[in-house]
């Protein structure tokens, strides 16, 4: 089992539309959404993460990371390894702009980029992650910035 942290970037823009990848797991399987961002290296801060693999997977240089909103625990398999994966999900405001993926290894499992209307969420007929990402875009849009972090979804595939 590998234990990784991650920290994943929920990309708004003021038309309220979120930018999501739809990625190709590497052994196969149904394709699906997912919110840029990565796994966290050693010591390193979690904005320093952010800015990081924003830089990689979408070509976005200037930005400030904002406030987590979400935190997630997933168990999974990928690429042949058991990983299991505490994220951190953080707010980062944005302009409208066309990704461009710099990462390889990224680059391998990306299927496409979309910047989805947040209102179009719920009734997504494609899988999206985490499960309820319509639900927390909706209550930060509505409520702001939780003061307490809701407790840890966990979820193990």
């Amino acid at each position: 089992m590998i234990h990784r942290r991650a920290v994943r970037a929920l990309i708004i823009t003021g038309e309220r539309e979120v930018l999501l990848m739809r990625i190709r797991p590497p052994h196969g399987g149904d394709r699906f959404w997912i919110a840029p961002g990565g796994g966290i290296e050693g010591d390193e801060m979690p904005e320093v993460t952010l800015r990081r693999e924003l830089a990689e997977e979408l070509g976005l240089l200037d930005f400030e990371p904002g406030p987590a909103v979400w935190r997630r625990h997933h168990t999974f398999n990928w690429g042949g390894r058991r990983i299991s994966q505490k994220e951190e999900y953080r707010i980062v405001h944005t302009d409208r702009f066309a990704p461009v993926m710099a990462d390889e290894a990224e680059a391998r499992v990306l299927d496409c980029f979309r910047w989805w209307p947040i209102a179009d969420l719920s009734s997504a007929q494609e899988r999206l992650t985490p499960l309820s990402l319509a639900d927390i875009l909706e209550r930060y849009l509505r409520d702001g910035v939780p003061s307490e972090l809701p407790d840890e979804e966990v979820l193990i595939d």
